[in-house]
This record gives structure tokens, C-alpha cells and sequence, in this order.
């Protein structure tokens, strides 16, 4: 169950909860009404490693054939959402237009998730950095506002320090997998030893997963034991 936070009656009483995706009132106080959410799109029979949608005669557990060819460095992966239909609607109001009351939506959407499947807890999330420049552009980075809201919830702490993006790339959009992994090679580091062994990488969408692997990759390389992925929505 998604936890109400203790100053959600009053907001809610002065600010009455509407549904982003229909314009209903919103259900237990959040900006999603019930049917809506219900609807939104699941990833239930995934690769564990990756979480690429696999189809429903695939052996629960097993791997991709990517993955077991070529592991990615993350251990595993927990994207309960596909990214099409309304949860593409929610995740993009929430990356490029401002609505931080989606990004805190995703989070709770999320955390019941990661609560609902037993998943074993990090000891700390680390959010996908922007570059500077991006980030004064849009000024917030949606991943780290989604991460708050996890941590609030998880009670798992977030850095958002360590871990950053060291040059600016070419949008991912419409690139291959070799692409985009060449594409994001170089482009994270970490400037700050690490104190934590098991951290999650959180992102908002998956794609191919280059953009994961880079950022496990230098965690890895700084010191961390393990490092998972933590993401909404994984594309098909």
C-alpha cells in the first residue's frame, strides 16, 4: 500500500488531488485516480538482469539471451512499468514539462513496487546525474526528485553527490545499442569516495540499459560490491 505522508490531509484539503492522466479526483491522495492506475502499463514477466519484457513461455527467473551472452554490470534490475500509453504520458510530464507532482507520483508508484515484490533494500540510491548544463536548462533532474520520494518512503538514504556526468552527450533518442553505448562511454565518474558496498542506480526510463552499464560500470570501478537498477519503465 502506498503510505499517505502525514501532511497529505491538509494539502489535500486544501488542494483537492486531480487524476494527471483524466482530470478525475484523485484516489488516496494522489494525482492518479483509481482506474487510471490500474491501467497503467505492467512489465510482470521480465529478464532479472535487465528487465527487457520476455515473452509469457519464457521460464520465470531466466535471463535474456542478451544477458546471458553479455551480463550487464548491474546485478539486477526492478522496472515494474513499460513505457508506452500512460505511463509514457506521466514520465514525460514529469522529465519535460515541469510537473514535479508527477515525479513524486512515480516515486510513490515505485516504492509500492519495490515494497510489493520483498526486494532486498540498498543502503543507498543514487540517481542518474544531469550535466550541468541540462540541469540549469531544466532545472531539476526528474530521477533525483523521484528518488527523494523513494527515500522517504524506503527510508533508504540518497546520494546525489558521488556520482556525476562529466561531459554533456548526444541525445540517446533514435541511436543503436552499440550507439548509445558509445555514445555515454566516459561520460559519468565519481569524485568522492564511496562508503557504501550495495547501492541502486535510479533512472526514470530504460531503454537499452548503456546508459545503466556506464554508471554501474564506474561505480563498480570505484570501490562499490554491488550495484542494482531501479528504474519506472522499461520500453518494449
Amino acid at each position: 500500500m502506498l503510505r499517505p505522508c502525514r501532511d497529505r490531509p491538509l494539502i489535500a484539503a486544501l488542494l483537492p488531488p486531480t487524476c494527471a492522466l483524466c482530470g478525475a479526483p484523485g484516489a488516496r491522495g494522489l494525482d492518479i485516480c483509481a482506474g487510471c492506475r490500474a491501467e497503467l502499463p505492467l512489465n510482470p514477466h521480465a529478464c532479472p538482469r535487465c528487465a527487457l519484457p520476455l515473452a509469457l513461455s519464457a521460464p520465470p527467473g531466466l535471463a535474456c539471451g542478451t544477458c546471458q551472452r553479455q551480463p550487464p554490470p548491474y546485478a539486477v534490475s526492478h522496472i515494474p512499468f513499460l513505457y508506452r500509453d500512460t505511463m509514457a504520458s506521466l514520465i514525460r510530464g514529469a522529465k519535460f514539462h515541469g510537473k514535479l507532482n508527477l515525479a513524486r507520483l512515480l516515486g510513490l508508484c515505485l516504492a509500492q513496487s519495490v515494497r510489493g515484490e520483498g526486494i532486498e533494500p540498498p543502503e543507498v540510491i543514487i540517481p542518474v546525474p544531469l550535466h550541468p548544463r541540462r540541469l540549469r536548462q531544466r532545472g531539476y533532474n526528474q530521477a533525483l526528485e523521484i528518488a527523494r520520494t523513494l527515500s522517504r518512503e524506503l527510508a533508504i538514504p540518497v546520494d546525489a553527490h558521488s556520482c556525476v556526468r562529466l561531459r554533456s552527450i548526444t541525445p540517446q533518442e533514435g541511436l543503436d545499442k552499440e550507439a548509445r553505448r558509445q555514445n555515454v562511454r566516459g561520460a559519468f565518474g565519481v569524485e568522492r569516495p564511496l562508503r557504501f558496498r550495495h547501492l541502486v542506480i535510479l533512472d526514470d526510463v530504460v531503454t537499452t540499459g548503456s546508459t545503466a552499464a556506464e554508471v554501474a560500470r564506474v561505480l563498480l570501478a570505484a570501490g562499490a560490491h554491488r550495484v542494482d537498477l531501479w528504474a519506472l519503465a522499461r520500453t518494449p
